[in-house]
């Protein structure tokens, strides 16, 4: 296939193939499907984009959305069947529309004379998609394609970044049409504050004396965490990660409490809380990282909040400086005007450590632990020890992850995937495919429970099938445990639902060409991750845990019986 010139005839599905490929998209993920089979065979003739097939569509989206977040984005998923496969992959598009992470869809759709006729298959997919995509369009016209899917990119990657998705009628893929020269699309980034504004900031931090950094996802997406460091380190101020971005600053960073909010530990919660002056940074101080509490953000506090979307600043809590920036740019600014720090929060500073190094010691001893089954804090202080520190770790949602949500160690940025804001279980092992097709030189580990790799265990099969060597860690205390604790807490222990009988994980994995780990015994998964890792094979360590070492989140939802 060589270079386009304005007068060569391509099929729809060749034309979209060829602006991948200009826009230098690497892999792309999905499951086969009738809808899109041109595309599907410029791949093959081509070999220039690499092909990820999962077994069930919303695997195949998490893998595209988890290379996003590695890589920067955009990631790509080929819904490549009209009507129930372009639905599967729904849940995804969704947990990428809440987690702002840039997923281009192309997906299938029934040919355009049969619109509207009760097709087989037919449904309302630009409508489905609508409230949860930044945008869900139609190609109505073949020769509109290449530009259409040059716009979807450039739309997911613009401003706060998010999914798009465009639903390519069958007929549209076999049509020729006259294809013009494919445009590589450049992204605008977002710049850093004026001197001006950057100088009312510090002008405000003057008078500070219990002064917090809250960094967010915008560092991530900025590739800032080195900014980050160097402004903290400017400013000798504590830095708290917001929710899901415990990897934004490197673990033992003397000056990083880990993450905060109701999900964080306590010198991080205790921070926010009591602190006189919040300098935000690209973070929203939403529901998940604050429950919109000053439990967790301080009523007095002076806030000045930065990100790149305006329309969340101060929307939940009052700003005294609000400013639409980057958040990489913005710590620059910050350095470059800022003098010696002050000396009005030294007391604050010392406090902060002496209490920080009381947590690790805190967590080191969790790490010893006695019983069997194990204690879940005791295995996650088995894999923290165990990691290698340039490991890139995903989590799924439920009680045994809500507990790893800071209790790993993450030396490197990126290298924490997590399913933020869309809560979703099930979402682990398939972004650990995705993170592995991203950087396949970094050791990838997926940490979930019972329940939820039982959702997506299949793809074992994809790991397998296309040599990514992903290590999955199910943490199994036999139970929805997230249910559980509450029907236990709140329903006078009456269960219906909450317990639930898996196989043994590590058998299934080596049915599937896998290697396989179980885990019963103290002591044992340190051992388990070693050999993971050496194998250098795709696996799964199956860990039997505490049943009863449940614990209860969202405490403001029901009463006490």
């Amino acid at each position: 296939m060589g270079d386009l010139t304005m007068t060569e005839m391509l099929t729809g599905g060749e034309a979209a193939y060829r602006v991948l490929k200009a826009n230098g998209i690497k892999t792309v993920f999905g499951l086969l499907g009738g809808s899109m089979l041109e595309l599907y065979d410029a791949m093959y003739e081509d070999g220039a984009i690499a092909y990820v097939g999962a077994r069930d569509e919303r695997a195949a989206g998490h893998m595209a959305d988890s290379y996003a977040r590695m890589t920067g984005g955009p990631g790509v998923v080929l819904g490549a069947q009209a009507g129930p496969g372009v639905v599967n992959l729904a849940t995804a598009v969704a947990e990428a529309y809440l987690a702002y992470s840039p997923l281009v869809v192309l997906a299938g759709a029934i040919s355009r004379p049969d619109l509207g006729k009760d097709t087989f298959q037919e449904v309302d997919q630009v409508a489905l998609f609508q409230p949860i995509a930044k945008r869900s369009l139609l190609v109505t016209d073949a020769a509109r394609l290449p530009a259409m899917l040059e716009d979807a990119m450039r739309l997911a990657m613009s401003g706060r970044r998010g999914p798009v998705v465009l639903h390519i009628p069958r007929d549209v893929m076999a049509e020729e049409i006259l294809a013009p020269m494919p445009r590589h699309v450049v992204h605008a980034k977002a710049g850093a504050p004026s001197n001006s504004a950057t100088q009312s900031i510090l002008d405000l931090l003057v008078d500070a004396k219990k002064p917090v950094i809250i960094a967010g996802g915008g560092f991530k997406w900025s590739d800032g965490s080195a900014s980050l460091v160097k402004l903290a380190e400017k400013l000798q101020m504590p830095v708290v990660a917001s929710t899901g971005h415990a990897d934004v600053m490197p673990h033992g960073h003397t000056l990083f409490a880990g993450q905060g909010g109701p999900r964080g530990n306590l010198v991080a919660s205790g921070l926010t809380r009591d602190a006189d002056f919040l300098l935000v940074i690209g973070a929203r101080l939403a529901f998940n990282s604050t429950f919109h509490s000053n439990d967790y953000i301080s009523a007095e506090a002076k806030i000045v909040q930065v990100d790149i979307e305006a329309s969340t600043i101060g929307r939940y809590f009052p700003v005294e400086i609000g400013l639409q920036a980057d958040a990489s740019a913005t710590a620059e600014a910050l350095c470059a005007l800022a003098e010696n720090p002050h000396h009005n929060w030294k007391q604050w500073l010392v406090d902060f450590q002496n209490d920080r190094a009381q947590l690790m010691l805190d967590r080191e001893s969790e790490a010893n632990l006695e019983g069997s089954p194990m204690h879940p804090r005791r295995a996650l202080g088995e894999i923290r020890n165990a990691l290698p520190e340039d490991a890139i770790v995903t989590l799924d949602t439920g009680n045994a992850c809500l507990q790893a949500a800071d209790r790993l160690a993450h030396h490197q940025c990126p290298s924490l995937i997590t399913p933020l804001d869309f809560g979703l279980v099930g979402f682990g092992f398939a972004a650990a495919i995705g993170a592995k097709a991203a950087i396949p030189d970094r050791p990838v580990f997926s940490i979930m429970g019972d329940g939820g790799f039982g959702f997506t265990m299949a793809e074992i099969t994809s790991a397998v099938r296309h040599k990514l060597p992903v290590v999955a860690i199910v943490l199994d205390n036999g139970a929805w445990g997230a249910e559980k604790a509450y029907q236990q807490e709140f329903f006078g222990g009456r269960l219906l639902g909450a317990e639930i009988d898996s196989p043994r994980y590590d058998r299934f994995a080596e049915l599937c060409g896998a290697k396989g780990w179980f885990v019963d015994q103290p002591g044992q998964l340190g051992e388990a991750i070693a050999e993971a890792l050496a194998s250098a094979e795709p696996g799964v360590i199956h860990v039997k845990i505490d049943p009863t070492a449940l614990s209860t989140l969202r405490k403001d939802l029901f009463k006490k019986p």
